[in-house]
């Protein structure tokens, strides 16, 4: 284990391989056979398991409901709303045939090609059309609506460059589609959606996110507001960990989605879509982790606390019994909780594991702890070690988790903070944006300047953001008026 450690590179070394390797040695993910994809490990499965738990929870407390729609979409739907397809045309994997037969030498097989597809079934990048297409049945009046439906799924968006979690072709995410009577519900939907992702990003992930609004440019394909919550990571980069975008009646159209209002008027439906991926993981990656490995927040930890005796025979009887009641105490209060007494692993190698797979809390009892009525705790977020008593041990974990997690959103939050910046130079900007952070910068509006901006520093408007007052000023690339302020970053 120690030569795990020893090979993990350092993140001042390269942020980037740091994160793969991190990946890798922590057990969270690797590479498949297919190009682009990979396979996600139980352990990197069960943090995604935690997150889709408490996000399912917050939905369904705004009135969604899961269903869940086909993998394969009709090529007709997608191009039903221009914009749409323009902007997934060159992602999506195309279904063409539908049988195999054995080859002419009879040891493999080949596309039967008296089986090709009427229409070619594209996997789908994103459900929107085959949702609205299905919605058409389901709304009639004033009476059906909202509805609101959210799929657990994958999607596939074919990537020329992969990198576990962050991208990847093929990928798990939830993706919520409402349909409403009024503009007005829908805007309110769509606003309401990024806050619920905002909330999980603090307050389950330990996240500091910025909230704002997309600029046309980066808007999703079809949507007329596009909301996104950014992060950002330790080497300063932007991560967009979370959109929700008001469609208005695009998808409602294309798809002759109407209803009989309460005045007996057939008018089209209001449109949302929002959803979070996989790819959360990698922002909880690289957001807290050290060169030691994963730091967690407790509260999406697979394995909270773990417990290593140390001793032999009847001494590790007697640190087992002591634990007992610990241990269901822990486990009453939902607090995860594994007792390792495994003896084909040295105390070191295990030590080392647990750190590296970024489990909050380690308690240590050896033979002289179990007769001074103490144990060792180690808290892997600040790597802190103390000798405590046995007595009121269950509290003083609770309590502790509690600590961690917001121990690292504060250091967290803290970073951030010290990476945002104010510029109205642009050439103060493309100087010191090569060294990451936010830049908050006054923008003309145009894609013009958009575009110069990511082409001469290859970082982009990532939003409007909701947090800073706004005022008039000039635009640092053009010199032209400017409305607003807006968030400028390289990202992932």
């Amino acid at each position: 284990m120690a030569k795990e450690l020893k090979e993990l590179t350092k993140r001042a070394d390269n942020y980037s391989q740091w994160y793969n390797d991190l990946v890798v040695k922590a057990d969270l993910a690797e590479q498949s056979a297919v190009r682009g994809c990979m396979v996600i490990k139980p352990y990197g499965y069960a943090i995604w398991e935690k997150m889709q738990q408490q996000l399912d929870k917050m939905f369904k407390e705004t009135g969604a409901q899961n269903a869940y729609f086909p993998l394969l979409i009709p090529k007709s739907f997608l191009s039903r709303e221009a914009e749409h397809v323009e902007g997934f045309a060159k992602e999506c994997a195309v279904v063409t045939h539908y049988r195999l037969k054995t080859n002419e030498k009879g040891d493999g097989v080949v596309v039967d090609p008296a089986a090709k597809l009427e229409e070619e079934l594209i996997v789908r990048p994103t459900s929107e059309t085959i949702i609205w297409n299905t919605y058409k049945n389901w709304i009639h009046s004033w009476r059906d609506l909202p509805l609101m439906c959210n799929q657990w799924c994958n999607v596939m968006r074919w990537e020329m460059r992969t990198r576990p979690f962050l991208r990847t072709s093929e990928f798990l995410w939830q993706e919520g589609h409402t349909a409403h009577a009024t503009r007005e519900e829908a805007e309110q939907e769509a606003q309401k959606m990024l806050k619920v992702y905002a909330d999980f990003a603090e307050k389950w992930m330990a996240v500091p996110v910025m909230q704002g609004v997309k600029s046309e440019t980066e808007r999703f394909a079809g949507a007329l507001d596009t909301y996104t919550i950014e992060a950002m990571m330790q080497d300063g980069k932007a991560l967009q960990s979370g959109t929700s975008h008001f469609l208005g009646q695009n998808f409602a159209k294309a798809f002759d989605v109407t209803y009989l209002t309460k005045e007996n008027k057939q008018e089209y439906v209001w449109a949302t879509s929002w959803g979070v991926s996989t790819r959360l993981i990698g922002a909880l990656i690289m957001t807290h982790s050290d060169d030691n490995g994963l730091v967690l927040p407790p509260r999406l930890a697979p394995l909270q606390v773990v417990i290593i005796p140390i001793g032999k025979g009847e001494q590790q009887e007697q640190i087992a019994e002591k634990f007992q009641p610990v241990i269901e105490a822990l486990r009453e209060k939902g607090i995860t909780v594994k007792y390792d007494d495994a003896d084909n692993k040295r105390p070191g190698f295990k030590f080392a594991d647990y750190e590296l797979k970024g489990v909050p809390v380690r308690i240590v009892m050896g033979g002289r702890d179990l007769e001074n009525g103490t144990v060792e705790i180690m808290r892997r977020d600040t790597l802190e070690k103390e000798t405590v008593s046995f007595d009121g041990l269950t509290e003083r974990i609770a309590s502790l988790l509690d600590d961690i997690q917001e121990n690292i959103f504060q250091k967290a939050l803290k970073f951030r903070d010290e990476h945002i910046y104010e510029c109205d130079n642009y050439e103060e900007f493309k100087e010191k944006v090569k060294d990451g952070g936010f830049f908050l910068c006054h923008w003309d509006g145009t894609a013009e300047t958009e575009a110069k901006i990511k082409e001469e520093t290859q970082a982009t408007i990532r939003c409007v953001p909701f947090a800073f007052e706004q005022t008039a000023g000039t635009d640092m690339v053009s010199g032209k008026p400017s409305k607003c302020r807006v968030l400028i970053a390289r990202s992932y």
